[in-house]
């Protein structure tokens, strides 16, 4: 029997991603000393090509903080947006979890 895929069929593609998507990131503030802005970084996991071993890398982010009420130690998503700034292209978006006082 011949099958043929219909466009409603469950085994259609998806549809691409639109084109202003954001990339949306979760990681802790490290600084908060300038005005606007706080530093964020991000870890991720990636596995060694040849030993296999998971290590961990990390990035660090600017993002513009517009009420200047984060803290440091605070787990905050952040979203890509326009550029605001040289260095900073990233917006806090909201905060996970606030740090421990």
């Amino acid at each position: 029997m011949n099958s043929i895929s219909t466009p409603n069929s469950a085994t259609a593609t998806p549809a691409p991603a639109a084109k202003g998507s954001q990339r949306v990131l979760v990681g802790r503030v490290v600084s908060n000393k300038m005005d606007k802005t706080v530093t964020v970084l991000v870890e991720r996991r990636v596995r060694h090509a040849v030993y296999g071993k998971y290590m961990v890398r990390s990035t660090r982010f600017h993002a513009h903080d517009e009420t200047n009420q984060i803290n440091e130690g605070d787990l905050v998503e952040i979203a890509e947006t326009r550029p605001r700034s040289r260095t900073k292209t990233w917006i806090v978006t909201r905060v996970v979890t606030a740090a421990r006082a």
